[in-house]
């Protein structure tokens, strides 16, 4: 496993890291057991960041992440959660409401501080209130080391440097902006190497749209999306290879990215994304699914406000 620098935070942090929301059953029923002994395996294979938050499962996620790290020593794993969030449509970016949702997340995850603490999606909560309050009260709990580092989390880039502009962070969250059918994040790597900022790349499988198995009902892409996607699948699947392999080898190879979160809860499964990043990646087949995604590179959909849908590519 390669480790890359996580901004100016001093860690380093794996290539492929372990996005735990897989451990609340968000995208199937899963058995508590295996999704332990998966943590367990990403860890004894060289993954060493593990991201959760209290909307994952509604809090399931980080009550079976907890049980899985209270068996293993604290400094083997660099640990994110978030804030913020709590349901779908439940947004409280308050003071008061992240210094009681730090205090819930360690109860669950069996620990007395978390690495980073993020808040989550802010794209959907007040702006103003996320600079006057949520920002404040991670630097509050920054300084009572009830965290080592903080950031934000969001799909619109916009977004990010709307907070940049005005705030320090250590690290950032951004998701299906650096795939094979998105790269749009790179626009920002600028910025956040002038400003020293981590950064965590989720979602490289662009929330299932990059895979061999049927995308979601809930996944917000269009139908052009879909469609392009699952004729890159079928390419992949045709030539013997799994389009997923080549994502997340993609996703990883790239220097400019520090880590690279893929969320699992099978045993199996995590095995195979760490091998995939290990081996080589076939240049030529690659070369092939770009040209088939790029009639739909960089287009996303909206999410949260109405003045984010602006960059959006229609």
């Amino acid at each position: 496993m390669k480790y890359r620098k996580l901004g100016n935070t001093g860690l380093e942090a794996s290539v492929l890291s372990f996005g735990a929301s897989s451990l609340g059953s968000v995208f199937r029923d899963i058995n508590e057991t295996e999704g332990i002994k998966t943590v367990h395996t990403a860890i004894d294979h060289g993954i060493n960041l593990i991201d959760v938050s209290p909307y994952y499962g509604l809090t399931k996620a980080e009550t079976v992440l907890g049980k899985a790290i209270r068996e293993l020593p604290r400094d083997k794993f660099i640990l994110s959660t978030k804030a913020g969030r709590y349901g779908e449509n439940e947004f409280d970016f308050s003071k008061q409401r992240i210094f009681k949702s730090i205090e819930e997340s360690l109860k669950r995850l069996h620990t007395d501080y978390v690495d980073i603490l993020l808040l989550h999606d802010i794209e959907f909560g007040s702006f103003d209130q996320i600079m006057e309050e949520g920002i404040p009260a991670l630097q509050q709990l920054k300084k009572e080391g009830k965290i080592r580092f903080f950031g934000v989390s969001a799909l619109p880039l916009a977004i990010f440097e709307r907070v940049l502009n005005q705030i320090e962070l250590d690290v950032i969250l951004s998701y299906c902006h650096y795939s094979l059918n998105d790269t749009s994040l790179l626009s920002l790597i600028p910025l956040l190497e002038k400003k020293k900022i981590g950064l965590i790349n989720a979602s490289p499988l662009s929330m299932g749209l990059l895979s061999s198995r049927p995308v979601p009902d809930w996944h917000p892409a269009d139908q052009e999306i879909r469609k392009i996607c699952k004729q890159a699948a079928d390419f992949c699947a045709g030539n013997g290879v799994d389009l997923s392999k080549l994502a997340i080898q993609y996703a990883v190879q790239n220097e400019l990215i520090p880590t690279t979160l893929v969320s699992t809860a099978s045993v199996e499964n995590i095995k195979k994304n760490i091998t995939w990043t290990e081996e080589p990646m076939n240049h030529d087949l690659l070369k092939e699914v770009l040209d088939i995604l790029k009639p739909i590179h960089n287009k996303t959909w909206p999410s949260g406000e109405s003045e984010y849908a602006d960059n959006v590519i229609k």
